[in-house]
């Protein structure tokens, strides 16, 4: 999925998504996104860790990217979003969220988010419906 033209607009809008420094990346298949976000204080909890909040953050956000991509002409907001956290990301690391769009129906998408390390080790699998409507 092409999202470039996301990006540009992103980076112009200065929002949660720089706050956080998360970065989106296009992909070769039309119905994945994959995202990255660098593990440091603005991210992680006191004891070093990355945050749940700021994965189901990255998730989310990647999702509406995913979601706008194949809607240019929509709005599209997260209405669910469940996580499970299976291991950890220390600060210093990077983690990978990649986006598989598992149902695209007329007002709504569902995706499929799996979140991991550095190494490919699965960090949480995060699931996110869109509402999805016209401008």
């Amino acid at each position: 999925m092409n999202i470039d033209h996301i990006n540009e607009h992103l980076q112009k809008s200065q929002g949660f998504e720089h706050t956080l420094g998360m970065q989106f990346i296009s992909t070769p298949e039309p119905d994945t996104c994959m995202g990255r976000l660098h593990v440091d204080k603005r991210v992680t909890q006191p004891f070093g860790y990355l945050s749940g909040g700021a994965i189901l953050g990255l998730a989310e956000t990647l999702a509406g990217v995913g979601s706008i991509a194949l809607c240019p002409d929509c709005k599209c907001v997260g209405i669910n979003v469940n996580a499970s956290h299976v291991h950890s990301a220390k600060e210093g690391e990077t983690v990978t969220a990649l986006g598989h769009l598992i149902h695209k129906g007329g007002q709504t998408h569902v995706w499929r988010i799996d979140v991991s390390n550095e190494d490919g080790r699965l960090i949480s699998t995060v699931t996110v419906t869109n509402f999805v409507k016209p401008l």
